[in-house]
């Protein structure tokens, strides 16, 4: 199985914290859609023979372009690949974009999951952050979206705010659970480079989060979604049983994904592939079928790097069969000899069957 990811790289605003690729300018919308149905055209190939079990829109903020684009690309996966019937079809939504004449088109294209992008229910964390929409419609848009059919949603929190306090962070929580949410993610703030939160911490016109703050948050986060009957299946996600989100654990199991759209990656378990993270450039050189990407073709050690540092987030872990199969001697000698230590302070668990293999 493998999923296919569409970065549509436009937002209303900036927010403090994000460095993602996007643009405020949706001037050329049309031009980067036809530009990634050349992609897939491009690009069929790369996943081989395999089935598509995941699709999911992302960005930016997909859900700012009109419907009709978001059509016109499922369509062209659906006649370009396999797809299952039961597949994840997932988009990303910011909540003042939610409304019910949209939503319907959506249901009726095949996007049967919503991921909202609340980061919190709290007003003032919201300003801080410079989302684009407030508590009462973060509340809102979660219940029309269930009215309109859409019970297979996740949606986004994000703690270590600065102004946050225990008390506030354990109310976004509690929110969260009466709207009975089958999964959510949740974040700690972070400073990334060429961001404005980045700036204001420099010019100390803001305080960074202390770390202490950032863990006790964590910490009350896990507490609190045990109790509510949640499972923290990787470090940032949580869900109710069997509700795991399906195409971002596909990243996690190491299995293959097709990127596509400005500064979109693609794994297909040999090398890894990312395009440009520039929406003019993408238009222009896919149009004049040039070069719009670079890509590497990955070492053993790369991945075997790459695939115990995602595996180890997960309850899921390390599969020592998985080693076995898929890598050198050397390689699972080395793994056992590093774990060693860490299994005899109790610190990774050895399960049953792994125990036979080592």
């Amino acid at each position: 199985m493998a999923g296919i990811y569409i970065h549509v790289p436009f937002c209303k605003q900036k927010c403090n914290y994000c460095n993602f690729h996007f643009s405020t300018k949706q001037d050329n919308v049309e031009e980067l859609v036809s530009g990634m149905i050349i992609e897939l055209d491009q690009r069929k190939s790369y996943l081989k023979t395999k089935k598509i079990d995941s699709i999911y829109f992302g960005g930016g903020t997909p859900s700012i372009i009109d419907v009709k684009h978001i059509i016109n690309i499922i369509e062209k996966i659906y006649s370009l690949f396999d797809v299952k019937k039961t597949a994840e079809i997932t988009m990303e939504f910011n909540p003042d974009d939610i409304k019910k004449e949209k939503l319907n088109k959506l249901r009726q294209a095949g996007i049967n999951r919503l991921s909202i992008g609340i980061q919190s229910f709290n007003n003032e964390d919201l300003i801080f952050m410079n989302r684009s929409h407030n508590a009462k419609e973060a509340i809102s848009s979660i219940k029309l979206a269930k009215e309109c059919g859409f019970n297979n949603m996740s949606i986004d929190l994000i703690y270590g705010v600065q102004n946050q306090t225990d008390k506030t962070w354990k109310k976004n929580l509690n929110q969260m659970f009466e709207l009975e949410i089958d999964h959510f993610s949740a974040y700690a703030l972070t400073v990334e480079p060429d961001t404005k939160l980045n700036y204001l911490i420099k010019k100390k016109r803001v305080q960074p989060t202390s770390e202490l703050k950032a863990e006790n948050h964590f910490k009350i986060l896990q507490e609190e979604s045990l109790k509510m009957g949640y499972e923290q299946y990787e470090i940032s996600n949580f869900c109710r049983k069997n509700k795991f989100a399906q195409h971002n654990t596909s990243y996690w199991k190491d299995k293959a994904y097709l990127g596509i759209g400005p500064s979109a990656h693609s794994y297909n378990g040999e090398s890894r592939r990312w395009n440009i993270s520039n929406n003019l450039k993408y238009i222009t050189l896919i149009n004049n079928s040039e070069k719009y990407f670079d890509e590497e073709k990955l070492s053993p050690t790369q991945k075997y790097n790459e695939y115990t540092l995602t595996s180890l987030r997960t309850i899921w872990g390390v599969s020592l069969d998985y080693l076995e199969n898929n890598f050198d001697q050397h390689i699972v000698s080395h793994f056992k000899k590093n774990a060693r230590k860490w299994i005899d302070n109790k610190n990774i668990i050895l399960g049953k069957k792994q125990c036979e293999t080592d």
